[in-house]
């Protein structure tokens, strides 16, 4: 039988190249691979598994013979793009939030409900979004022993998670600082450095700087006063474990960190549980890592996690006041599992499906 072929969409752009770093690490399982981008990118040359891929440009010709695509592109793109796909017979695995909350399009990670990948009435599976994923392998496996009740989260995003901008912009502002040590430490200070360097906010994708500083705000804010990332942490955090009445509440933060985000989960159950029985269940899992010896200073940061595939664990811990809770803190390099390599996890389910 022939092996099936595969489109990524979204090429050249961040969350595309660490794509194409993760499909030439893997074993090759596709026929042909068509790499897919705006016109601005068409005709670039980039080596996939030893062999040099032009890329073309984004067009329902594109889609031809193709039997998967995986979209890396912003949301708008894909709403528009993705029903293109399907309606000429593609499976869409679109990383956007374009599509996560249609209740005909399942909501899939691979630990957790695999077998919703095949249920795709819209041709259409959706990846979640990079926070939410963060901490699923973890959850996922905790909720099917313990049935999770109510799910208490902070996140500390990195500026990836905005993409280019956000990583040119912690860069363009740590060279500015750097020559001043006194930074941060009278009021206003960093601000005014960075504009005496050059460095104007009107240019940043947040209304304050973000070196030397952590943001409240990751997302756009809603009525209500949450912002849209932590609606998409209660909201998908429902969906994919299947859990529609889930209590949640979520507070996410952006900080000066260029990859991974790390989250403080605290996490309540319907059953008795311990510490220990955590930590042995996680340890059995095989995309957790759990780094959990905080007397030696053994727990996950962004600084280790960051170019890795694993989900790490660690501070696991119970407290008194908090029956049937556990505490955890979860990192995952977001561009990665936290994007490119759910996404793929997810194509290589419907190859396998398709074989």
């Amino acid at each position: 039988m022939s092996k099936p072929n595969l489109a990524l969409v979204g090429a050249t752009g961040a969350v595309g190249t660490v794509m194409i770093d993760i499909i030439n690490s893997r074993e090759n399982i596709w026929g042909e691979i068509r790499l897919i981008a705006s016109a601005r990118s068409a005709g670039k040359k980039i080596q996939v598994h030893g062999q040099d891929v032009t890329v073309v440009v984004l067009s329902e010709e594109a889609f031809d013979g193709i039997d998967i695509a995986m979209f890396d592109v912003p949301d708008e793109v894909s709403e528009a793009w993705a029903p293109i796909a399907a309606a000429k017979g593609v499976v869409a695995v679109d990383n956007s939030a374009a599509f996560r909350m249609n209740p005909e399009v399942p909501l899939v990670v691979p630990e957790v409900n695999a077998h919703m990948a095949k249920s795709r009435p819209l041709g259409i599976i959706a990846n979640p979004n990079c926070t939410t994923l963060t901490m699923m392998a973890a959850l996922g496996a905790l909720h099917q022993k313990w049935e999770l009740t109510e799910l208490v989260v902070a996140s500390y995003q990195a500026v990836s998670g905005a993409g280019s901008p956000g990583i040119e912009r912690l860069a363009s502002e740590i060279k500015a600082l750097a020559t001043n040590p006194e930074a941060g430490l009278l009021s206003d200070s960093v601000s005014e450095t960075l504009a005496e360097n050059g460095v104007l906010q009107a240019d940043s994708p947040w209304s304050n700087p973000i070196a030397l500083n952590v943001i409240p705000a990751a997302g756009g804010f809603r009525p209500g006063g949450h912002t849209s990332e932590e609606l998409k942490v209660r909201n998908e955090s429902r969906k994919i474990l299947g859990i529609p009445g889930l209590k949640v509440a979520a507070t996410c933060v952006r900080v000066p960190v260029q990859v991974s985000h790390s989250l403080a989960v605290h996490a309540t159950f319907k059953k008795e549980l311990s510490a220990d029985e955590v930590r042995e269940l996680l340890e059995k899992q095989p995309t957790v890592v759990v780094m959990d010896d905080p007397a030696n200073d053994v727990y996950p940061t962004p600084e280790h996690v960051a170019g890795q595939d694993p989900t790490f664990v660690g501070r696991i811990r119970q407290s008194e006041d908090f029956p049937n809770t556990i505490d955890l803190f979860v990192v995952g390099d977001n561009l990665r599992k936290g994007a490119a390599l759910n996404t793929y996890e997810i194509a290589e389910l419907v190859a396998q499906e398709l074989g």
